[in-house]
Parts: structure tokens; C-alpha cells; sequence
């Protein structure tokens, strides 16, 4: 069988699903990435096959471009951004590309990020069966939770579910250029879509989410095909990062990280070493990213280190805390790794997994607006000396590594479109026979 992998552009959502699509390489399947040219590097550089598409409408470099703007931004404006600038010029181009690339390269089936939005509308039109993976936090649309976008808590009343539709229906609005693209795709080419229901096009034959389901919050309005696994992280599968290993002290690391999209906001790294320098046996490692310059990060501890990018796996490993912003790849990180976490969401699924940070006692949450030096000097000793909050983490990551995610969503991922394809050719015989 040979798997066509759909990622976004972006580090967070390629890290996983080149773990994952290195696993089913591993089973003795053919895989291939197809996608943008700025998505190719990680993947080469992980062994894998790329096949680059649109490169007209998005050339090399043109991720850059939209995601230099976006680090700046917070909250909901980020996703209005997003969905304007940069998912609705990549669906376009991709529903273009893509189906010529399933004909030319033999792809029997797709595994499609399930941000990558409506994507799936290629493999409806070349009627080969596909998959969703979440590698970020799936939006459970029934309303029984919070949709992720939003930093509420976990309620089981009819009020609470009242909210929750209505925050769906928020995002909905935020998303209609993507929207406009499919419904014009759909429509072009004839595609059955019944675009009065929410989920649509999600698959029928498997949605799988690298979150386990002990990290969740309890009753998610969840499909049948729908499959709590557990990260997808292979150490192996990334690109080695330099890091002056020499300069750790002995001391407690805390970790601090705004991941790799919206890590602009100099006044939170700037809040982040202010406060952890009044924190006494601790040494700060910050990674920055590429959106500030260092003379923006303010009086750092004078044991500080600041990288652009740190190997953060491994970091973790030695960390006493990780102050993040709360992207589903760090979270699951720390988890993994058993650190506890001062969560600092700023947009996209951050609010829905600081959320549960918070719900399952595996950290403290501090909204972006509210972050202050004073409340970062009580909550930073409070992490690290209560035993509590590492204990909690420490039992999250016994169940995550139990779960052993990235072999179970790929064993879920085979047999599932391995018995799509077989009800697919059983289809095509009763045709042929009648």
C-alpha cells in the first residue's frame, strides 16, 4: 500500500507526522509527503519521499512571509489571520495539485492533517479512502466541551454546552475563506457534500489524535471512527540541534518555550527571565525562535541560556519545569518526559490544552492577558516545590508510555485503510458482476 502524508508547513505539525509516517514505513508500506516546497527539508532530512506541489502559488519562502506577521499575534486574531492569509491560498492551491499527484505517484490512500482543511475534498474526488490526524488538539463540535480555541473549563451542564456551541460557531465564522474555497471545489467538480453538517468531510474510516485520553477532559462528543492513541514522537526521526550542553550548572532547569509560530511577544520572554531570576537554584534555558532579537529579552539570569532552537526532547529530560505556551507538541513533550508546566497560551489549541494542564493538576495556567512578573515569581516556586504537580505529571507519563501512541495510531491507521480499500474493490466487483 502506498500512504500520501498532508502536512502544514509548519514544525508542529510535520514533527509528528513524520514520526508517524516513518512507523508505517517501518510495516513495509510506501510513503510519500505531498505538499508546499517550505514543508520539504524536515521531511528529506528524516529519509522520507516528498513530492512538491503549487510551487507557483507558494513558492519556497512564502510560509515565512505569512508567519512573520502572525508571531505578533494573539487570541482569536491569529486564527482570522491564518484562514485569510496563508489556508485559504494553501487549500486552493493543494485541492489543484493534489489530485494529479495521487494519479502520478500510484497513491492508494491519503493520511491528512487535519488542519490542513478540506484537503480530504482531493481524495473524495479521486475516491481513494483517507484518515485525519490530530496532531494538534482535536475541536470536539457537539459542544459537550470547550472547543479549543477558548480557555474555558470543563463544565457538564446545559449552560456550559450552550457556551460551547456558540464558541463553535465563532471559529466557523473565523474560517469562512477556507470555507468558501471548498464549498467552490465542491461544487466545480461535483462532490456530494452536504454542507449543512458540521464535519461533513472528516473521514468515515479513521480519525486519530497523537492527545491520549487520559490527558482529555471527560464525555468528548466523540465519532465512532475517532481513536485516542498518544504522541506521536520519535527522537530519531528529527534533525539533530546544536546546544552548549557545557553551560548547564547543575542547577534545576526550567525550561521556557513559545513553540515556533506565535513566539513574537517580546514582553512574555522578558516576564518569563525577570521572573525566574528571583528564583533561587535555577537556570533558565529560552528558546526563542526566530521572531525577536535577544536585545528585545530585556536583564537575563546571568546563568541564562538563550537559543534560537534547543533540542527540546532532550532538554526535557532534564528539566525541573517548562514554562510553554501551551502547543500540543510541548505539552505532550513534558508529559512524556514527566515535567511539570506553567501553561501561557496565546492562540490556536493552546487555551484548550492549558485548559487541561490545569484540570489534570499537571501545572498551573496563566492567561496571556493577565501574565505579570509579580504572579510568575509565586507561581514558578509553587510548580517546582510542590510535589504535587509532579506527581500528577509523573503518572500522566507512566499512561503515556504504556499507550505507546506513535505504534498504536499506526497500527489503527493500516488496518483501517487497509479495510477501506478492501470494501472499495468489493464494491467494484458487485458493479462489475451486476
Amino acid at each position: 500500500m502506498k500512504i500520501g502524508f498532508v502536512s502544514l508547513p509548519l514544525w508542529g505539525h510535520l514533527n509528528p507526522m513524520i514520526s508517524l509516517a516513518c512507523e508505517v514505513k517501518s510495516h513495509g508500506h510506501e510513503v510519500v509527503f505531498v505538499g508546499v516546497e517550505d514543508a520539504a527539508p524536515p521531511v528529506i532530512a528524516a529519509g522520507l519521499d516528498f513530492h512538491v506541489i503549487a510551487q507557483k502559488e507558494v513558492p519556497r519562502g512564502r510560509n515565512d512571509e505569512i508567519y512573520r506577521s502572525l508571531a505578533k499575534l494573539r487570541g482569536l486574531d491569529i486564527i482570522r489571520y491564518f484562514a485569510e492569509t496563508g489556508l485559504a491560498l494553501l487549500c486552493k492551491a493543494t485541492l489543484e495539485h493534489l489530485p494529479g499527484a495521487i494519479a502520478a505517484l500510484g497513491i492508494d490512500a491519503l493520511a491528512i492533517d487535519t488542519i490542513y482543511f478540506f484537503t480530504e475534498l482531493a481524495a473524495i474526488r479521486m475516491n481513494i479512502p483517507y484518515v485525519h490526524i490530530s496532531n494538534v488538539l482535536h475541536m470536539d463540535l457537539t459542544g459537550a466541551t470547550p472547543p479549543c480555541q477558548f480557555p474555558f473549563p470543563y463544565e457538564d451542564s446545559a449552560e456550559a454546552r450552550a457556551r460551547n456551541t456558540a464558541a463553535i460557531a465563532e471559529v466557523g465564522k473565523l474560517l469562512l475563506p477556507v470555507i468558501h474555497v471548498a464549498v467552490d471545489y465542491a461544487k466545480k467538480h461535483s462532490l456530494p457534500i452536504d454542507w449543512s453538517v458540521r464535519g461533513s468531510t472528516t473521514s468515515r474510516t479513521a480519525v486519530l489524535t497523537q492527545i491520549p485520553k487520559v490527558f482529555d477532559f471527560p464525555k468528548v462528543g466523540c465519532l465512532p471512527q475517532f481513536h485516542y492513541t498518544g504522541p506521536f514522537q520519535d527522537a530519531g526521526a528529527r534533525a539533530a540541534v546544536p546546544f552548549p550542553w557545557e553551560r548547564l550548572n547543575g542547577k534545576r532547569i526550567v525550561y521556557a518555550s513559545l513553540g515556533t509560530m506565535v513566539n513574537g511577544l517580546e514582553h512574555v520572554y522578558r516576564k518569563i527571565a525577570s521572573a525566574c531570576s528571583s528564583v533561587p537554584d535555577t537556570q533558565l534555558v529560552l528558546s526563542i525562535g526566530d521572531n525577536i532579537q535577544t536585545d528585545d529579552l530585556g536583564v537575563l539570569p546571568e546563568d541564562a541560556i538563550v537559543v534560537r532552537k534547543a533540542p527540546q526532547l532532550e532538554i526535557l529530560k532534564q528539566a525541573s519545569l517548562c514554562i510553554t505556551h501551551a502547543g500540543a507538541n510541548t505539552v505532550l513533550e513534558s508529559l512524556s518526559a514527566g515535567v511539570p508546566m506553567i501553561a501561557i497560551p496565546i492562540g490556536f489549541d493552546q487555551p484548550g490544552m492549558a485548559a487541561r494542564v490545569a484540570y489534570h493538576g499537571v501545572g498551573e495556567f496563566i492567561e496571556e492577558e493577565q501574565l505579570t512578573v509579580d504572579a510568575l515569581k509565586i507561581v514558578i516556586p509553587a510548580v517546582l516545590d510542590n510535589a504535587g504537580y509532579k506527581i500528577q505529571a509523573m503518572q500522566m507519563r507512566a499512561e503515556i508510555l504504556a499507550g505507546d501512541g506513535l505504534k498504536r495510531a499506526a497500527t489503527i491507521l493500516l488496518q483501517s485503510l487497509q479495510e477501506a480499500i478492501s470494501l472499495r474493490e468489493e464494491s467494484r466487483v458487485e458493479l462489475a458482476i451486476k
